[in-house]
């Protein structure tokens, strides 16, 4: 559970509420997993915080911590997801290339499909550096080299367009418009409406996307 709040006295009123709900329902929370971000604003820094207890526990700051396999980070850069995501697709490339390289050309293609090509949370990366995300797609190319043992240096748009499988930048675009159609098909009146402002963050990101990817083949 993630409680959000403007301020240091919303948030002790929140978890009070937290408090009173697991009073009465007999359950109990652990404040020693529990921990508090402070979200920096634009280059302002708060170096100290008023305490914020959680049944008798101060909770512990901290600058980035992990939500459902997501990396969060105060200052919202997602460098550190990234770089995630790029060490993850290393171990799974070494797996199949070490399990699997006695099989065809088409069997490997399908593996890489099934087991690279997931960029967990990729359509919500928005605020990140070039190096990180470059790092990322070179990893994605040598991944796809290696299992298929292709020349170091042959050319990647030419070896994913043989094998008929998406570029690092295809996958991106396709998900974050997997994303948005699944935000403007919602039940949730709130996701609905934030997906539909022409101002939303987000949309920038994959409007961008679009338009950086479409640029590359003109």
């Amino acid at each position: 559970m993630v409680l959000l709040s403007p301020s240091i006295n919303a948030l002790r009123k929140l978890l009070c509420i937290c408090e009173s709900y697991a009073r009465a329902h007999g359950l109990k929370y652990n404040a020693k997993k529990s921990e508090l971000m402070v979200f920096q604003t634009g280059t302002k820094v708060y170096s100290s915080v008023p305490p914020v207890i959680l049944c008798g526990t101060p909770l512990k700051r901290v600058t980035h911590f992990k939500y459902l396999g997501h990396w969060v980070t105060d200052d919202l850069c997602d460098n550190m997801d990234i770089d995630r995501e790029r060490r993850a697709l290393s171990v799974r490339c070494n797996m199949l290339a070490r399990r699997f390289a006695r099989c065809t050309p088409p069997v490997k293609v399908t593996l890489f499909k099934a087991y690279c090509q997931s960029f967990y949370t990729c359509s919500l990366w928005a605020n990140y550096t070039q190096r990180a995300y470059s790092a990322l797609r070179v990893q994605y190319n040598s991944a796809f080299r290696v299992l298929l043992g292709l020349p170091r240096f042959c050319s990647a748009s030419a070896m994913f367009a043989e094998a008929r499988t998406d570029d690092f930048f295809a996958i991106i675009r396709k998900r974050g418009v997997s994303l948005l159609d699944r935000l403007r098909g919602s039940t949730n009146s709130m996701l609905r409406v934030l997906s539909e402002r022409w101002d939303l963050p987000l949309l920038k990101v994959w409007m961008k996307l679009h338009a950086s990817g479409f640029s590359r083949y003109i």
